[in-house]
């Protein structure tokens, strides 16, 4: 089984490398820019009197985009991982965005899966860590899986196919964070982790709420 594991991972990170070195860079419009602040106002969940006003950077968004990141959990996360990926040609929408949003957890995720990759490798790794590092392997891949079948569902405008396959993401990356919480132990990959959480709970939101074929 470990042999079977280690083979697994060094596919894994060859396939990875070569992805990463077949990918067009991002262009020069799509980068952000520093110098640049916007204010977004997201409405606030009921029983709150008084109006949120986040700032965050790199860049301006469109004001559609603000709204359909505004109705996710987490629209400062929304807005961050989905404006690097927007090009010119891309009509602002929900399922346009879901499309968008889907790609970049795919990123994310092939990042998140190279640095497990990297840390199982790691001879000074405990044992029972890379036990939980295998489990993260396996649910990253499974998250890649899914993200594919969702695009396929879009393709064929199937709203069902769609819900099903967003929904199992939700299962899929929980599996790395109770791995390490089962066996008591702090994840090296945490924070990597928590993003993939959240851009998952707004590919949820935005294609089982706003997406309608």
């Amino acid at each position: 089984m470990a042999i079977n594991h280690f083979i697994l991972v060094l596919i894994s990170l060859s396939c990875l490398f070569s992805f990463s070195a077949s990918s067009p860079a991002p262009s020069p419009a799509s980068a952000p820019f520093p110098s640049e602040i916007q204010s977004f106002n997201f409405p606030e969940p009921e029983g709150q009197k008084h109006e949120q006003e986040l700032t965050i950077l790199p860049v301006s968004a469109d004001p559609s985009l603000q709204r359909i990141c505004g109705d996710t959990d987490h629209p400062i996360e929304c807005l961050t991982t989905t404006v690097p990926f927007l090009g010119d040609d891309v009509k602002i929408e929900p399922v346009s965005i879901l499309k968008v949003g889907l790609e970049a957890m795919g990123n994310k995720t092939r990042e998140a899966l190279a640095e497990a990759s990297l840390l199982l490798l790691d001879p000074s790794t405990q044992e029972a860590v890379a036990s939980c590092l295998e489990t993260c392997i396996d649910s990253y891949n499974a998250i890649l899986d899914t993200n594919q079948k969702a695009l396929e569902a879009i393709a064929i405008r199937d709203l069902y196919q769609l819900s099903m396959e967003l929904s199992s993401n939700v299962e899929n990356v929980h599996a790395c964070s109770d791995a390490f919480e089962e066996a008591e132990l702090e994840s090296p990959i945490k924070e990597i982790d928590a993003l993939l959480e959240k851009m998952i709970s707004n590919s949820l939101a935005i294609g089982i709420d706003m997406v309608h074929f």
